[in-house]
């Protein structure tokens, strides 16, 4: 190969890749711009979440904060008693222990690894995205139940499995009409579901506060039935006692 050709082929290489960047870029400007805008989207402190899990034919109430902190805590409702799940105080991550009702520490692995991500994921991980180190890549259309979408590759920063790094990706599909993230697919990395693939699809969005939010959701496996999460309410920038996200040392409670 000639240099003049190489040095084509480069140019020509960046050009793609330069124009493969606005595209994304320009796919998310659309989706900050259609829900929001970027500045009311950074100005978020925290979110405070009502919503109902159907388990089993139940309808069970949950309470989901996040904070802009990196504080967050998931709330069970269940029977009279109220369950603590994924409470992380900024330096602690734990839960209630669903059968003998005490405060458990996570592993330090773990723990590690919502450091790394928790203040990453608010409000959302493309925010800024090449900022926190992220990379978002465009990988073209596809159909999702129906709908048209841009699949976007994010790539994050690596999380530690088993003492050793990890890649950290996961796939969005973007409604190409109105802009907004229908469906997203990651990589189990450890656990029963280890090397399946994680789904949550997002429908029924709605405006709160000058920003919209899906209020409909299903997690749970591809290809699995999956559990349907309804919002009832959304608080923006809510008071929360700090205490609420701090561990009762007074319990038996250290992980192994």
């Amino acid at each position: 190969m000639n240099k003049l050709t190489f040095t084509f082929l480069s140019l020509l290489f960046v050009c793609i890749h330069s124009l493969q960047a606005q595209s994304v870029d320009e796919i998310l400007d659309n989706y900050f711009e259609n829900t929001g805008g970027k500045a009311q989207w950074e100005s978020l402190q925290g979110i405070k979440m009502m919503a109902k899990v159907n388990q089993m034919g139940m309808e069970i109430p949950i309470e989901i904060v996040q904070l802009k902190s990196g504080k967050q805590m998931t709330v069970i409702n269940f029977q009279g008693q109220q369950m603590k799940q994924g409470v992380f105080d900024g330096e602690v991550l734990w839960n209630i222990n669903m059968m003998t009702q005490k405060a458990e520490k996570s592993d330090q692995e773990t723990t590690d690894n919502v450091k790394r991500e928790v203040k990453g994921e608010f409000p959302d991980p493309f925010l800024n995205y090449k900022e926190k180190g992220y990379t978002a890549e465009l990988l073209g259309t596809e159909e999702m139940d129906g709908a048209e979408c841009f699949k976007i590759k994010l790539t994050k920063k690596p999380l530690i499995i088993d003492g050793k790094e990890v890649e950290n990706v996961s796939f969005y599909f973007f409604d190409t009409e109105n802009y907004v993230p229908l469906v997203i697919h990651s990589e189990i990395k450890s656990g029963q579901f280890k090397g399946q693939i994680s789904e949550i699809k997002m429908s029924d969005y709605q405006e709160v506060g000058g920003l919209y939010f899906p209020f409909s959701m299903v997690q749970g496996v591809k290809d699995q039935e999956g559990q349907t999460i309804s919002l009832d309410e959304i608080i923006l920038n809510p008071e929360i006692d700090p205490a609420a996200f701090a561990f009762p040392e007074d319990t038996d409670s250290d992980s192994k």
